[in-house]
């Protein structure tokens, strides 16, 4: 008999017959050997005792039990979904130059915004200010019963501007009582009250009152512009760029590796995935043309820009530039009946089966997205509950 300790319950060890007595050395060895075990055992074991048993004596070891519950067969679209990396900024800056034969005496600064009827620049000390649209004044608006979408635009932004401007003709409409030349949809006609109304705009600003707008005495863009930075200084011919403006509402701009730019068109409905893991949607807003290389020309794979724009863009106003995620819809089956892949059951023969009421109901499966799996088998069939592990 051997103690553990003052207080351990005592161990025996019967030996065989044929180990008694004074064991020659080779069975002294395997005595040696088997206390050695014991004692290993209650040393690894501290204070739990090593007691030898006959196996029909232990205990059964427990089962690991599985939990699970259940889910119902759904019909849902499934989609597929590539996730790139992009950059949150103002997107991508364009030049901005000035069409007048005339010195720049002032400029704003880098990160000044200009919005409809703001000056972008000042020449000869006049201002030259900013217009919407999508159509530039490649021609002096002047002269009565003008017609052209270049009037058109004079005619909404001085509207905007809280100008009246009077009626416009319809598309269809002659523009004078025995002219042969209709207005097309789109244009708009330089009448009277849109005259009078481009004279008080130029008295407003200062410039003098012709009634007709010469060729860059207002630039035309999209919408407000940021500027970027600025190229020349005051003093420099106003007849060049003079500064690289941008968007003023944040935007996510993706470089994409040609295979990942497949697919990828204007309009596309996106998720940007935030740092903060918010999911903001938004839409592709532009697919560059040209391909890019990594700055410095580094030999690096050329990509196209991709600019993604937020639906609310308040949601990115806040956040200052950095990395961001975008989640792309690649591939996509619509009404496919579907299972969570939790109520796959690999089978052993092969393939996969779904356990339900009346048993398991072998399954060929099809497109796997966003944690659902689609699923055709016998019997199968929208509502019905099939078992998922948890």
């Amino acid at each position: 008999m051997r103690r553990s300790g003052p207080d351990a319950p005592t161990e025996v060890i019967t030996l065989p017959q044929s180990y008694r007595g004074s064991p020659p050395r080779r069975r002294r060895r395997a005595v040696g050997w088997l206390v050695g075990v014991v004692v290993v055992g209650l040393a690894a074991g501290g204070a739990a005792v090593a007691v030898v048993r006959h196996r029909a004596d232990a205990a059964p070891a427990p089962r690991a039990s599985v939990a699970v519950g259940t889910a119902t067969v759904q019909r849902r679209d499934l989609s597929t979904t590539r996730t790139l990396t992009g950059g949150l900024g103002y997107g991508a800056s364009t030049p901005l130059s000035g069409h007048l034969d005339a010195t720049v005496t002032w400029l704003p600064a880098p990160g000044a915004t200009v919005r409809r009827g703001q000056q972008v620049y000042r020449a000869d000390d006049r201002p030259v200010v900013l217009f919407y649209g999508a159509l530039p004044l490649y021609r002096a608006v002047q002269g009565a019963n003008l017609v052209g979408r270049d009037v058109r635009v004079v005619a909404e932004n001085l509207s905007a501007l809280g100008y009246a401007v009077g009626r416009q003709p319809a598309p269809g409409e002659r523009v004078s009582a025995g002219a042969a030349a209709r207005v097309k949809p789109g244009e708009g006609v330089l009448t009277p009250a849109l005259t009078a109304a481009v004279r008080r705009w130029q008295t407003d600003l200062g410039l003098p009152v012709t009634g007709g707008i010469a060729v860059g005495e207002v630039e035309v863009r999209a919408g407000a512009v940021r500027v970027d930075a600025v190229t020349v200084q005051v003093g420099s011919t106003a007849n060049a760029p003079l500064m690289s403006v941008t968007s003023t509402r944040k935007v996510v701009t993706v470089e994409a590796e040609l295979a990942d730019s497949a697919g990828i068109a204007r309009g596309d409905r996106v998720t940007v995935r935030l740092p903060d893991e918010r999911a903001v949607p938004a839409r592709v807003t532009e697919v560059g043309r040209h391909l890019v290389t990594a700055d410095g020309g580094d030999g690096g794979s050329p990509k196209l820009l991709v600019t993604v724009t937020a639906d609310d863009g308040r949601s990115l106003a806040a956040l200052d530039g950095g990395e961001v995620r975008v989640d792309f819809t690649g591939r996509t089956v619509t009404g496919a009946l579907a299972v969570p892949i939790e109520a796959l059951v690999a089978l052993a023969e092969g393939g996969y089966a779904v356990q339900g009421p009346a048993g398991l109901v072998a399954v060929t499966t099809g497109m796997f997205a966003e944690g659902w799996v689609q699923v055709d088998g016998p019997g199968l069939v929208e509502g019905m509950t099939v078992v998922v592990s948890s």
